[in-house]
């Protein structure tokens, strides 16, 4: 294992499947992208106390490949809270060989905004 530790606690672990490959036998970059953004709208609905919505992902960073069999972990930390969206710092990494091997294999930010019960934005409120 790397001695780099992920930013924030684990949000998210899942498996990556056969069936998310692409014709190298790598899994799709969207398949991960995707797997980060619902990790981001768990942390996002956390500290906005309620529904969000995806709005933006910033600096997108794909670092290495994800391997069928490998375990998916999405790690993150709320980066910057406004007054209706709020950014999420996350980080994917891939444990391979039953966990004797971890690396980052994605990093972006992803931007949410706060809704309230008709879909409009709303304040988000003090911590």
């Amino acid at each position: 294992m790397s001695d780099e530790k992920p930013v924030g606690p684990a949000v998210l672990r899942t498996l990556a499947m056969p069936k998310d490959t692409n014709i190298a036998g790598d899994i799709f970059g969207g398949w991960v992208l995707s797997q980060m953004d619902i990790a981001g709208g768990v942390l996002a609905a956390e500290r906005a106390r309620g529904r969000v919505a995806t709005v933006a992902v910033d600096a997108m960073k794909f670092i290495a490949p994800v391997k069928v069999g490998d375990v998916l972990s999405i790690y993150g930390e709320v980066a910057r809270v406004g007054n209706t969206s709020l950014s999420i710092a996350l980080e994917a990494w891939s444990e391979r060989d039953r966990g004797r091997s971890a690396h980052k294999v994605t990093e972006g930010v992803f931007v949410f905004v706060a809704l309230d019960e008709v879909g409009q934005p709303q304040q988000i409120a003090a911590s």
